[in-house]
């Protein structure tokens, strides 16, 4: 470490300590992460958690909504971090013509205040207060990838070749990458061949519902895309000398780390001190026991990545920063009857134990929830060979109204994770079905959020008691 890098390190720590002795003594800031893998509906979250923040007629379970006098928006306190599009998110989502805003591909921020009148003998002493929620929204891609810096190249590439052949497009870039000689010169259009092979890969994964599918960037490179630190692949073990492939590729695969995830880390991650990680449990269901496995060790490292645990009141003056809350949401609750809500919020909750026990053991405190932070069905009951099924209804992009009936789940989550766990190709006794509904059409009235369930339950585990 350089001279520089200390003193960058001093002026951080002491701008931090500036930051967090305001926060505590003045006005309280809660930093609440949104982060979830691709697909889990992130964008649309923040967009009606706001909302219904703003507007809280559908918030009941917010025990301390009450005590809410106003909230409004303000600027993100980061002059370099992109404001959350929430207007035409909002807009998308219950417009005229009501449809999916566009997914998280960067790191976006959105301030909401709050003016709290406290309750009691307090609030007369006192009088009003301000706290501001600061929204960070991440893509779950670039998360996964704070589980490299503990990995050398050689370990990564063991683990990411292993994974290959059981997914889509894995065999085509294991036997390209088994026909590269590791030891031969270094070539630039041989890196770019490789790297655009592994990137195909990842993307057919991602698509099949994997969720483990870093280098992260690779999928969302923005505007690193065609650079040297995004231009690597692993290969088989074996000898690196100097100037060769394999040598090459190791250097770019640290380069990665060095430029691209501890500058993540640093500047966003390492502040956050509650944290929504939204799952796709619904999704990977459909996908397959290999998808499912896949989401289960997924979610376990990303939470090795966080520093869960409570934070004591001298840490946080001094500018530590730990994750005190973690909800675990499985979204899209409202692609299933109400009757199936708990058994998905069991099985969420058997997915993500071994994340969870993490957590908590840390200190930190955790929940399981089942949600929709849209919700764009309504609820029947279809007849079919004389039996009653409990079904959803909802409109297609196309428009057409249709029913879905998309399995039961079952009362025992083992039932999905022991196949799992145990590399079943398909489910035995099921077919889950999943269908994408376009946002229904809804009219707010005066002092309401977009319809949604359990959103005000998310809301008040995360930042009710701050309220």
């Amino acid at each position: 470490m350089g001279i520089s890098d200390i003193a960058d390190g001093i002026t951080r720590g002491i701008e931090g300590m500036g930051q967090s002795v305001s926060e505590a003594l003045f006005e309280p800031v809660i930093r609440l992460g949104v982060t979830g893998l691709s697909r889990a509906g992130k964008t649309v979250f923040i967009t009606s958690l706001v909302a219904n923040l703003l507007d809280r007629g559908r918030m009941p379970a917010l025990g301390s909504a009450s005590d809410i006098t106003a909230a409004y928006l303000q600027p993100q306190p980061d002059d370099t971090v992109p404001r959350f599009d929430y207007e035409s998110h909002l807009a998308a989502l219950t417009g005229p013509s009501p449809h999916w805003p566009e997914g998280t591909r960067a790191v976006s921020e959105l301030r909401l205040s709050f003016r709290i009148q406290p309750r009691g003998m307090l609030g007369a002493v006192r009088g009003p207060r301000v706290v501001h929620l600061d929204i960070v929204d991440y893509p779950g891609e670039w998360l996964l990838d704070l589980g490299l810096m503990d990995k050398s190249y050689a370990e990564w590439s063991a683990e990411a070749l292993a994974r290959l052949p059981n997914r889509p497009q894995g065999a085509e870039y294991l036997a390209q990458s088994e026909a590269t000689d590791g030891t031969a010169e270094f070539t630039e259009p041989q890196a770019k061949a490789l790297a655009a092979g592994f990137t195909r890969y990842l993307v057919a994964a991602r698509d099949a519902g994997f969720s483990d599918c870093t280098p992260g960037r690779f999928l969302l490179p923005g505007e690193m895309a065609g650079s040297p630190a995004l231009t690597f692949a692993p290969l088989p073990a074996g000898d690196a000398p100097r100037g060769s492939l394999r040598r090459e590729m190791e250097r770019r695969y640290d380069a990665y780390k060095r430029e691209v995830v501890r500058p993540f880390f640093r500047d966003h991650f390492a502040k956050i001190d509650r944290q929504v990680v939204l799952v796709d449990v619904l999704g990977a269901i459909h996908s397959g026991p290999a998808a499912l496995d896949d989401l289960r060790q997924a979610m376990a490292d990303i939470l090795a990545a966080f520093r869960p645990g409570r934070a004591s009141w001298l840490t946080s003056l001094m500018g530590g920063k730990r994750v005190e809350r973690i909800l675990f949401a499985a979204t899209k609750a409202d692609h299933l009857h109400h009757t199936q809500h708990a058994r998905l919020t069991a099985i969420t909750g058997a997915l993500l134990r071994e994340a969870r026990d993490r957590a908590d053991f840390a200190g930190a405190k955790t929940l399981a929830l089942s949600i929709a932070a849209l919700r764009s069905t309504t609820e029947e009951t279809l007849s079919h060979d004389g039996a009653e099924l409990q079904a959803v209804r909802g409109r297609l992009e196309s428009g057409k109204s249709v029913a879905l009936y998309p399995g039961e789940l079952p009362a025992d989550p083992a039932q999905l994770l022991s196949p799992a766990a145990q590399g079943a190709s398909a489910w035995l006794d099921e077919d889950y079905s999943i269908m994408n509904f376009a946002p229904a059409p809804v009219i707010l009235r005066p002092g309401e959020g977009p319809p949604h369930i359990r959103l005000d339950r998310a809301a008040d585990f995360l930042i009710g008691d701050k309220l």
